[in-house]
């Protein structure tokens, strides 16, 4: 029987400056540099979790504003399920570091993402570090790119080199998708 997946929150957290500038931590039993975040306790919200746990890891209290996402990892146990939170610190740390933690360091977007020690944070935080500079009005939002189109002739040629069990499973994908959208065009979904 699969164990059930540890719930964890933390926080994408911004400073503002001449450039917005984010925390990240060094964890003092791996020595990774990670995103600020933790388990959640009994009876607590993943919100509340973010909140404590940034305070706990940064020092620093924090404003906590839109949900950004949720990674989901496993790492030597059962899956780890985190959602982040955009945040912002308010002066100074107020609080020492908790035990665990080694430091912490404020960095440009581009400098967190290099210092980062998992591979999964750093494509997160490529994806929603730009949103989360963007909402806290430090920066424009990134322009979306252009989803490329593929012609029919494209499609068919790739449809083509699929083996048959890949064939019956994009046949039984599209039948379950035709399906889906006939009961929402009856308004049953």
């Amino acid at each position: 029987m699969a164990r059930a997946p540890v719930m964890a929150a933390g926080g994408i957290v911004l400073r503002r400056g001449d450039t917005p500038l984010i925390a990240i931590v060094r964890q003092r039993k791996r020595n990774e540099w990670v995103l600020p975040k933790g388990k959640l306790d009994d009876g607590e919200t993943p919100k509340e979790a973010a909140h404590r746990e940034v305070l706990e890891e940064t020092g620093h209290d924090v404003v906590v504003h839109e949900f950004l996402g949720t990674i989901a990892y496993q790492s030597g146990g059962p899956i780890k399920i985190v959602h982040f939170w955009r945040m912002e610190a308010e002066g100074v740390q107020v609080r020492k570091l908790m035990n665990d933690i080694k430091a912490i360091d404020w960095l440009t977007l581009d400098d967190a993402l290099a210092r980062l020690s998992r591979e999964y944070e750093r494509a997160f935080l490529t994806q929603v570090g730009p949103i989360a500079i963007a909402a806290a009005g430090l920066a424009s939002p990134p322009a979306p790119e252009p989803a490329p189109m593929l012609a029919a002739d494209d499609v068919d040629a790739a449809l083509e080199t699929l083996t048959p069990a890949e064939a019956a499973s994009v046949d039984e994908l599209r039948h379950g998708l035709l399906q889906k959208v006939r009961a929402w065009l009856r308004g049953e979904a």
